[in-house]
């Protein structure tokens, strides 16, 4: 099979792409490397520098299939930034669905987010919980589900939305390369407390603790990457001409930011300084997830649901890409 993968230079496209790889498919990667990098692109996937917008440049009949990851991610900043998220997330989501259109390329899977939910009533969270993002990153990425449930209704698109919780952890490949994350700047809790356990950043920083939690920060469901690659593959194979799936993904545990931190300090071993400051606009109280759906409809549960073994996993690739 032959699978566009946008944004398949990003921490999560390129090891799903990886994935592909390994199980023989063919791979094009569409990726600008704005927020990505080229060298995370698996050897044997073509790499095609352009944005998502400029999919209709590469989409042919040829393909099989298109798993979608471009688009930026970061909820903080699309409050302050909303014009360049909804140009990157929702207009690039529109810009593919024409191009799709127009090759007949008939399979989608996109990389949603729990951010459509906002700050949930009920946890965990189903897929039928009220949507109601409190920032404009989940606005954007909830929009782009809609267009694609329009698309499914109006051409027959075979399409599923996967919406992550917290993504951590690192890949390694067949060949022994340890693939993970590492964004510039770096958003996310886990790589930045192993930035400062490793000397790269002189303190931790929690936003807020004044949620209405144990321990007054936040609480969050991580799910290991390789987890959630895997989950990729069996929704290709889910894919339904005229359907629109979706599914949540975690691990269905939730753990607080401090509980986060700590972990963090005994797997690296490292004791450092944490401090605290106001909450981040968007930011919900509590998001956990319920993958009931995903486990009973794909067969797909988390094997690596340990948040030692995730951040194990990540620290073991952040010495890697740093030694």
């Amino acid at each position: 099979m032959k699978y566009l993968v946008t944004g398949g230079a990003g921490y999560i496209g390129s090891i799903v792409a990886t994935m592909l790889i390994e199980e023989g498919h063919e791979v094009v990667v569409l990726d600008d490397c704005s927020t990505g990098a080229a060298e995370r692109v698996p050897a044997g996937a073509e790499l095609v520098r352009r944005p998502v917008q400029a999919a209709a440049e590469v989409l042919d009949a040829t393909f099989n299939g298109v798993l979608h990851f471009a688009g930026l991610i970061a909820a903080g900043e699309s409050m302050q930034k909303p014009d360049i998220y909804w140009e990157a997330n929702t207009a690039g989501t529109f810009a593919l669905l024409d191009a799709m259109r127009e090759a007949e390329v008939k399979t989608l899977v996109f990389s949603s987010t729990a951010a459509v939910y906002g700050d949930p009533t009920e946890i965990p969270v189903r897929e039928d919980a009220a949507k109601a993002p409190t920032s404009t990153y989940g606005a954007t990425k909830l929009s782009s589900d809609m267009a694609i449930q329009s698309a499914v209704t109006a051409y027959g698109l075979a399409a599923v939305s996967l919406r992550y919780f917290n993504v951590v952890g690192a890949y390694k490949d067949r060949s022994g390369i340890w693939h993970g994350e590492n964004h510039s700047p770096e958003t996310h809790i886990i790589p930045i407390a192993l930035e400062v356990a490793a000397g790269k950043r002189e303190r931790m920083v929690l936003f807020g603790e004044d949620y209405p939690t144990e321990d007054g920060t936040c609480i969050r469901d991580y799910i290991h990457v390789a987890d959630l690659a895997d989950a990729h593959l069996l929704a290709l194979r889910a894919a339904e001409a005229g359907e629109h799936k979706i599914y949540n993904l975690g691990n269905g545990n939730g753990f607080s930011n401090r509980e986060v931190v700590e972990t963090v300090k005994r797997v690296t071993g490292v004791d450092f300084p944490v401090t605290v400051e106001g909450r981040r606009s968007g930011d919900p109280a509590e998001l956990v997830a319920s993958s009931e759906k995903a486990e009973r409809e794909l067969g797909w549960k988390p094997s690596r649901d340990s948040l030692d073994r995730m951040v194990a996993d990540a620290w073991e690739y952040y010495r890697h890409a740093h030694a």
